[in-house]
């Protein structure tokens, strides 16, 4: 079947009204994920950089709890402060009343409604800007939704976004495209629950194999949480309790001695292209680049990255080849390890990066000639060029 058949969502006219006004771009942010907090700081900026000559802008905070809650239009509030990150419970504008997107693909209506109140409609929204991390925002759901109302959105897709959320199969997808991958194990629940004791004996006879240490992550965790570097066997147990506590499917993965690459990849009228690629430097406070490094204590990487031409060329070859691989859309930042012997293994990619002025894909898209705001209104603009539905 070719793609004049496949089926789409139904094309709407545009009324006068539609014709006059802006586009109204709803950043959708929060969550119910641990990473709830750094999505509402992701915001914070994104909302700030949205050109309001040329944008309505609607906030739209998820509560820990899944409700959805109409905020102010105040980022100065989204940001860290004395080391906290913000809640949307604090920003929200009513501790009851919800906002609720219509999913009639020929709406694209929201409406706001408060127990006791006649539910009030807060107009139609033309994009969504999703600045959701981890599971219930990062990983399908929330797209397969606005697939179902019809609504475009900026990053990637239902099949992509899944993918990227979950590290086992955007590990067998990476292998499946010939892309290189670090040795690792994966741990679903029932097998730990059926017989942990066999489940640390693999784990062991992987270390015995690919030695100490080894990183236990939760699988579709994000944000560097959950991680946890282990030097032996005594710490394996704490280390499987603080996954699973993000998480009941983790990852046991062996230590790539090596350096830290990153590269972006953004998506360009004529297929994506990638960045200056970055570096992660050690970082001595911290056994690794974890939550605390990123977010608080805000280390920061070598933007661009001391490669060679050669080395440059390959990891964007790379980057843009784990973009396909995965069919994504928009966006997505693509973490490598270089390791001793000068091979590049792709350890994960994010379709929702951190995305503040001092994340590293802006970073590194700063550096290869694209300002914030520029990123920020070229990622709208693709979203609304782009139809929902099969494309």
């Amino acid at each position: 079947m070719s793609s004049e058949n496949l089926p789409q969502s139904p094309e709407r006219p545009e009324s006068p009204e539609q014709q006059r006004r802006k586009p109204r771009v709803a950043v959708v942010f929060g969550g119910r994920s641990s990473e709830h907090g750094i999505s509402v700081v992701t915001a914070g900026a994104v909302m700030k950089a949205i050109d309001r000559t040329k944008y309505d802008v609607l906030p739209i905070g998820i509560t820990t709890d899944g409700r959805w809650a109409l905020t102010a239009d105040e980022p100065e509030r989204m940001a860290i402060t004395d080391r906290k990150v913000p809640d949307v419970a604090q920003l929200a504008e009513s501790t009851e009343g919800s906002v609720v997107l219509s999913v009639d693909p020929g709406s694209r209506e929201v409406v706001y409604s408060e127990p006791g109140s006649v539910p009030k409609a807060l107009g139609e929204v033309d994009v969504v800007f999703p600045v959701l991390h981890g599971p219930y925002g990062e990983d399908g759901t929330l797209q397969g939704l606005l697939e179902l109302s019809g609504v475009p959105y900026v990053g990637a897709g239902v099949l992509a976004s899944a993918v990227g959320q979950d590290k086992e199969y955007m590990k067998r997808v990476f292998l499946s495209f010939g892309l290189p991958v670090g040795p690792y194990e994966v741990v679903r629940p029932r097998e730990w629950d059926r017989d942990p004791s066999a489940v640390r004996k693999r784990i062991v006879d992987f270390a015995g194999e690919h030695g100490w240490p080894l990183f236990i992550k939760p699988a579709r965790g994000g944000s560097s949480m959950g991680i946890t570097k282990v030097d032996g066997i005594e710490g394996l147990d704490p280390a499987i309790e603080e996954a699973r506590r993000h998480d009941p499917k983790f990852l046991v993965e062996s230590l790539l001695r090596g350096r830290e690459i990153e590269c972006g990849v953004l998506e360009f009228e004529d297929g994506p292209r990638a960045s200056v690629p970055a570096e992660i430097p050690p970082v001595t406070a911290h056994d690794f680049y974890d939550f605390e490094a990123k977010y608080i204590d805000s280390a920061t990487g070598l933007v661009p990255a001391p490669l060679t031409e050669e080395q440059t060329a390959e990891v964007q070859r790379l980057a843009v080849a784990a973009f396909d691989a995965t069919s994504c859309e928009g966006l997505v930042r693509a973490d490598f390890f270089l390791t001793e012997d000068g091979t590049f293994v792709i350890n994960e990619i994010n379709t929702l990066p951190g995305f503040t002025p001092i994340s590293m894909y802006p970073r590194m898209w700063q550096e290869s000639g694209v300002s914030y705001q520029e990123l920020v209104d070229r990622l709208i603009q693709a979203a609304l060029t782009r139809s929902t539905g099969l494309r």
